[in-house]
C-alpha cells in the first residue's frame, strides 16, 4: 500500500558531487516513507529550495559560494524543526564545530554516506542525534587543547539526573538506549532534555554536547570506546 503523502519525510540533499547525491537520491527514492523534494549545489539554491516545509536536510559543508553552516542557519531559521545533517569526512578541526554553532543536529560520514544514509534520515526525522563517537572523541580532543572558557560557572547548575542524561548524549546513545540505562519513559527522557537544553542555553543537544565537553561538565568517552 502507498504511505500517506503527509506521512513522508521530506529530505533535501545539499552538495555539489553529483555522483554522491545522485545515488543517495536514489537509494533515498527507493523507500516508500521517503520523499527526496531537491537536490542543491550551493548555498543559494538549499536557500531556494527551502521555501517549503523540509524534514531532514543532509547537507555538505564545503560548498562553491559558502559553507554548510551558512546553508543550516538560513534553513534553521525558516524551518526549526527541520534536522540538518552534515555530510563530512571529519578532516577538518573547526568544521565539527562550526556546524554544531550553526544548529546542525548531527554527521553522516561521506565514506559510509550510501550505506547508512536511510538508517540515518529515520533517525534524524525521529529526533535523534546523529554523532558518531569519534565525532565526540575529536571533539573532546580539540576542546581540551584549549584553554577552558568560564562559561561553567555562569551555567544554571543540572541535576544528578540531568548530568546522567547529558552523559549518555556524550556516549552516543539513542533515545531507546538512554531510556533503557536509565530505566526512564521517552517522555521524560524528553523533558529532561529539554531542561538541560534551556539551562546550558543552547539550541540542539549536540550543541549541549560540545559545551559539556569544553566545559567539561562530562568526561568524554575514551578513544578506544569509539563505536566508528
Amino acid at each position: 500500500m502507498p504511505v500517506a503523502s503527509s506521512r513522508l519525510i521530506r529530505v533535501l540533499l545539499v552538495d555539489d558531487h553529483h555522483l554522491l547525491t545522485g545515488s543517495l537520491s536514489q537509494t533515498l527514492e527507493k523507500e516508500p516513507d521517503i520523499c527526496v523534494v531537491g537536490v542543491a549545489a550551493t548555498v543559494e539554491e538549499a536557500k531556494a529550495m527551502s521555501q517549503e516545509k523540509l524534514d531532514v536536510v543532509l547537507m555538505d559543508y564545503r560548498l562553491p559560494d559558502g559553507t554548510g553552516a551558512d546553508a543550516t542557519r538560513a534553513i534553521k531559521a525558516r524551518w526549526p524543526s527541520a534536522r540538518v545533517v552534515m555530510l563530512t569526512a571529519l578532516n577538518d578541526d573547526e568544521t565539527v564545530l562550526e556546524s554544531i554553532q550553526s544548529g546542525a543536529d548531527g554527521y553522516l560520514t561521506k565514506d559510509h554516506a550510501v550505506e547508512d544514509v536511510v538508517t540515518a534520515v529515520r533517525a534524524a526525522n525521529a529526533g535523534e542525534t546523529l554523532l558518531p563517537r569519534s565525532v565526540v572523541v575529536g571533539i573532546a580532543q580539540r576542546v581540551a587543547a584549549r584553554e577552558r572558557v568560564s562559561e561553567r560557572a555562569q551555567l544554571e547548575p543540572l541535576t544528578p539526573r540531568e548530568l546522567e542524561v547529558l552523559r549518555a548524549l556524550v556516549d552516543g546513545l539513542s533515545t531507546p538506549e538512554i531510556c533503557e540505562r536509565l530505566f526512564i519513559a521517552p517522555n521524560t527522557l524528553r523533558t529532561h532534555v529539554q531542561n538541560i537544553i534551556g539551562k546550558l542555553r543552547v539550541h540542539s543537544k549536540l550543541e549541549a554536547v560540545a559545551l559539556a565537553l569544553r566545559t567539561g561538565l562530562v568526561e568524554p568517552p575514551k578513544p578506544e570506546d569509539s563505536l566508528y
